[in-house]
């Protein structure tokens, strides 16, 4: 049985992460695997049409790749019946415009998040698409890591008992380039265009919070700008008005408390760029990324607070590690292969366009609080008709 084609268009996809991770370690990954395999034995070959501003871009990326199609045309790409989904990399000021525009061309979109920068623009697109018929879907790929992967088997697993409390820590040294070059496009640091901490990573830990432990119901956020004046890419200062730190706090469905700092400007003293612990009453457990450590309730130390003797235990020594007892594939990977199948056979997707909207939803609630200074609930939040 002969592959089938599926041609997608991917907007934005010249930034480093549109690159990398859905590019070239998820499209071009599953291009080279033979596709991706339906329940009835069918095989799907992903198309990509590569779509930007910049065509110099565009056409060297496809050169370095192998690929042919390229065109900096995004209204001539929606218009065209050779493609059937509409991928979103690119800033999130616009992306709901964009979002709309492919799926009033009968396109199925998939995004990154945020869906939006307003819970009622995130909303409309998902109501949109509803009505349309068309398959939505916004990326939540920290839950396919393999550290966050572990965790979950331990919560499903009843290791934790109640759980207590979580504490995560998100962040890394980004550059102002004037010593070394930004890891991070300017735009991420300007408000107007989109950017900000806060709006980065909250819908991250909201679809992290609600699906590994319990639904999200108030939040408290404190906000930092910490380097006002960065270098842009032509090294220019520009002024970067959006935050680039935020301290969150959370309590979930049945008294869970976790709390998240996010922060690019921090250097990094722990096991992984994101490292997340996770108190119960009968087990606790830290993980990063990719590795994930434990430490039972029947093998708990007893520390004793001696603060005028050096430390001579080694605390690290009492966690076990929870081994890769199964393959685990890029995570982005893992969810486009997720998507295409819903796109091709109705398989299960839950992370759909309201998914996206309730992250925006947090992120919005988090600005709030963190101008009155104040908990803010999270209310439940639906794909209802416009009032």
């Amino acid at each position: 049985m002969s592959p089938e084609r599926l041609g997608i268009v991917m907007y934005g996809v010249t930034g480093r992460m549109g690159t990398n991770q859905h590019l070239v370690r998820s499209i071009l990954a599953i291009r080279e695997q033979g596709g991706v395999r339906l329940a009835d034995g069918r095989r799907v070959i992903p198309d990509p049409l590569l779509v930007g501003r910049d065509p110099r871009k565009l056409e060297d990326l496809c050169e370095r790749h192998g690929l042919e199609r390229w065109t900096p045309d995004l209204e001539a790409a929606l218009a065209s019946p050779e493609d059937e989904i509409f991928f979103d990399a690119a800033t999130t000021r616009g992306r709901a415009e964009r979002l709309e525009a492919a799926i009033r061309a009968g396109k199925h979109v998939y995004c990154e998040k945020p869906v939006a920068a307003a819970t009622a623009e995130a909303l409309a697109v998902a109501r949109l698409a509803s009505e349309a018929g068309v398959a939505g879907g916004v990326v939540q790929d920290k839950l396919y890591l393999p550290g966050l992967r572990k965790l979950r088997k331990l919560v499903r697993s009843g290791f934790f008992g109640r759980i207590l409390a979580i504490q995560g820590s998100f962040g890394y040294w980004i550059f102002d380039g004037r010593i070394d070059p930004p890891q991070r496009p300017s735009w991420n640091y300007r408000r107007a265009d989109g950017g900000g901490i806060l709006l980065d990573m909250l819908p991250h830990w909201r679809y992290v919070l609600d699906h590994l432990f319990a639904p999200v119901r108030t939040v408290f956020c404190l906000t930092a700008n910490h380097i006002p004046e960065r270098l842009d890419e032509a090294g220019k200062p520009y002024r970067a008005d959006a935050e680039d730190a935020v301290f969150a706090l959370f309590e979930l469905e049945g008294g869970i408390l976790a709390r998240i700092d996010s922060s690019w400007c921090v250097r990094v003293r722990r096991d992984d760029l994101a490292v997340f612990e996770v108190h119960g009453t009968e087990g606790s457990a830290v993980a990063g990324l990719t590795r994930c450590w434990i430490q039972p309730a029947v093998a708990t130390p007893r520390p004793v607070w001696d603060p005028d003797s050096p430390r001579r235990h080694d605390f690290q020594a009492d966690w076990q590690e929870v081994p890769d007892t199964v393959p685990h594939d890029n995570a982005f990977k893992v969810e486009w292969e997720m998507f295409i199948r819903h796109v091709c056979e109705g398989a299960p997707f839950p992370h759909d366009l309201l998914e996206g909207a309730r992250g925006v939803q947090l992120a919005e609630l988090g600005y709030r609080s963190a101008a009155e200074k104040r908990m803010i609930e999270v209310p439940p939040l639906e794909l209802a008709p416009d009032a």
